[in-house]
C-alpha cells in the first residue's frame, strides 16, 4: 500500500539525529516536524528566519505572525528564536545545517533535483532552494514516485529546469526509500505491501536491488 504524505514525513523523521539542525522545505517536508522520534532533540530551521520551529498549531491556536517558508502557521518551541533572512541564509550557506529536507518534481539518478519551475507556468523564482542545494551536504527529498499521469519522477535525467546538481543523497517516496549513489538509485526499503516489481515499474532511472528488500517500519 502506497504511503500517504504524512507517512512519508514519518519515515523521514527516522533519519533525524540528536542535536541536529534541520531545514524543512515547502510541502511534505514541513510535516516532518510533527514526528520527532522520542529521546532526541532537533532544532528545525525555516529559511524565512526561524529557529526552533515546532509542530503545526492546533486549530484555533494559530498565530498569523508565526509562519514557515511556505506561509503556513507554525509554533515556536521554548528557546526558539526569530531573525532576519540574512542571518538565516548565513546559517545555511555556512553549512550549519546537518540535514535539509526538500520536495521535488523530479530527481535524477546522479542526484540532480528539479523542484522550482514547470515551463510555461508563472513562478516567483527559485527562492531559497538554490542556497540549500548548493550548501547542504545531506539532502533528503520527500516526493511522490510518479506524477498524476502515472509517469515516473525518479529519472535517468531531469527534464525540468534544475535546482541543484548532484546534491541529493536520499529519496523517500510513497513507494520506497532510495539512496542516491554511484550514479544510480539503490533500493533500501519498500512501502508496506508494495513489491519490488511495482517499484521497478514506477522507476525510470537505474534502480539497483541487492538482496531481500525490507518493508518500511512506519
Amino acid at each position: 500500500m502506497a504511503l500517504s504524505k504524512q507517512q512519508i514525513a514519518q519515515r523521514i523523521a527516522k533519519e533525524l539525529q540528536d542535536k541536529w539542525y534541520v531545514n524543512l522545505g515547502i510541502g511534505i517536508p514541513t510535516l516532518v516536524a510533527n514526528y520527532i522520534p522520542e529521546g532526541i532533540e532537533v532544532e528545525f530551521q525555516s529559511e524565512n528566519g526561524l529557529l526552533g520551529m515546532g509542530p503545526f498549531p492546533v486549530e484555533g491556536t494559530e498565530d498569523a505572525d508565526l509562519i514557515n517558508a511556505g506561509k503556513q502557521t507554525v509554533t515556536v518551541l521554548d528557546g526558539g528564536s526569530i531573525f532576519d533572512s540574512a542571518t538565516s541564509f548565513s546559517m545555511i550557506r555556512g553549512k550549519h545545517v546537518q540535514l535539509t529536507v526538500l520536495g521535488a518534481m523530479e530527481v535524477a539518478q546522479n542526484g540532480d533535483i528539479a523542484n522550482w519551475k514547470i515551463p510555461g507556468k508563472m513562478v516567483k523564482g527559485m527562492g531559497g532552494a538554490m542556497d540549500l542545494v548548493a550548501s547542504a551536504e545531506n539532502i533528503i527529498v520527500a516526493m511522490m514516485h510518479t506524477n498524476k499521469r502515472g509517469e515516473s519522477k525518479i529519472l535517468k535525467e531531469c527534464s525540468l529546469p534544475l535546482t541543484g546538481v548532484g546534491c541529493v543523497t536520499k529519496v523517500v517516496t510513497n513507494l520506497a526509500v532510495l539512496e542516491v549513489k554511484e550514479g544510480a538509485f539503490h533500493l533500501l526499503e519498500r512501502a508496506p505491501g508494495v513489491s519490488v516489481e511495482e517499484i521497478q515499474e514506477a522507476t525510470a532511472g537505474t534502480l539497483i536491488v541487492n538482496g531481500e528488500i525490507p518493508e518500511m517500519n512506519i
